[in-house]
């Protein structure tokens, strides 16, 4: 007999994990693909979420990734001082399969939009400036294979 234990509805905390942690490790799945070493970082700490690594020990990536379950703007928060590490991947999580979109943090800051409300800075990157196949699927990049591509 088939265990049947009731499945209750997931908080909205519990989605948000949840869907960061499918876009974790999808990008250690592509990165690992693809020969790296990868090791994701404390879930709780703040930066950079993945390291990697190649065995020959001379090449290293710091990795922030930001996973999305439509298609919304990335919040980069308070100041563009925590846009940091190597390369960000932006994952949408609505379609068959993840979405990925590999920018480099200077990318990240050249498309960021900016607002001010009650005295209180706040970024963000708008679809728009991530979701643009210069950048999709674009693993290759962290690898240095293809030039850096210049925001627009």
């Amino acid at each position: 007999m088939a265990d049947t234990q009731e499945i209750l509805p997931a908080t909205r905390a519990q989605d948000t994990q949840v869907t960061g942690n499918v876009g974790l490790y999808y990008c250690c799945y592509e990165l690992s693909r693809r020969g790296w070493n990868v090791m994701p970082t404390a879930r709780n700490a703040r930066g950079i979420d993945i390291i990697a690594y190649r065995d020959n020990g001379h090449e290293f990536r710091g990795i922030q990734v930001k996973t999305l379950s439509k298609k919304y703007a990335v919040p980069l928060g308070s100041s563009l001082d925590k846009v940091m590490g190597d390369f960000w991947v932006v994952i949408r999580t609505d379609g068959d399969r993840p979405r990925a979109f590999v920018l480099t943090p200077e990318e990240v800051r050249a498309g960021a939009h900016r607002n001010v409300k009650d005295g209180r800075e706040s970024y963000w990157l708008e679809p728009r400036d991530y979701e643009k196949d210069v950048y999709q699927d674009e693993w290759e990049r962290i690898s240095g294979r293809l030039p850096p591509t210049p925001a627009t």
